[in-house]
């Protein structure tokens, strides 16, 4: 956790307790003192792109099944395969660029970290942050598995999960087309500039709500 996060969790902790003392009746809420490791633990779950932050623990695919289908393919199918209008996480490679974008675990997360910081701090809908570290690695190396990205028996840890390489890691960053961006261009134009007069996009529709193919 860097200097600057660190602090805003104190002030954040010092200010709640201001304000539970001073609008909470008799009520002590330890105004002015300094955040517990404890309390900023509580708020520190961010895993960095690179695994920097992610909580030890392990989990392999064989292992993620059994967690996936008890708490998960309720809502996104026994495969990842998507239930009524829930999301999809398994399978859309190639659908980011047409009509209907399926953002799954292979098309669309740039890193396997992030996903297991969506995972354990949103999922399972309604229960948010009741799995487990390992329950989260099991999930997580399931949903890489059956996108081929791991082996089912990888052993997916806090030690290599910023080391997975997934399909979409290059996919948010494009080169910007625009004339005025060249980078070649050391000083702007301002006066008796050319004016560019050429089409270089236009603008498209984007729906990215599923539809009824019947």
């Amino acid at each position: 956790m860097s200097d600057l996060v660190r602090s805003l969790l104190v002030a954040s902790v010092i200010f709640l307790n201001y304000s539970q003392a001073t609008f909470g009746g008799d009520r002590q809420y330890n105004l002015g003192t300094i955040a517990l490791e404890s309390e900023i633990a509580g708020w520190d779950i961010d895993v960095r792109p690179d695994g920097l932050g992610a909580p030890i623990g392990t989990g392999n695919a064989f292992d993620g099944e059994g967690v996936y289908s008890e708490k998960c393919a309720a809502c996104h199918g026994d495969f990842g395969e998507g239930i009524d209008r829930w999301p999809e996480l398994v399978g859309g490679e190639g659908t980011l660029n047409t009509h209907d974008p399926i953002k799954t675990t292979g098309s669309y997360w740039p890193y396997a970290s992030t996903m297991f910081d969506y995972i354990y701090r949103a999922m399972p809908f309604g229960e948010a942050q009741s799995l487990t570290f390992d329950e989260t690695y099991q999930i997580v190396a399931y949903l890489l598995y059956m996108s081929d990205i791991i082996d089912e028996d990888f052993e997916l840890s806090y030690l290599n999960i910023g080391d997975i390489i997934m399909p979409n890691k290059d996919g948010f960053f494009l080169p910007d087309p625009r004339p005025d961006t060249d980078s070649s261009i050391k000083e702007p134009c301002m006066q008796s500039c050319s004016v560019y007069d050429s089409i270089i996009g236009r603008a498209r529709e984007l729906d990215v709500t599923p539809e009824d193919e019947s």
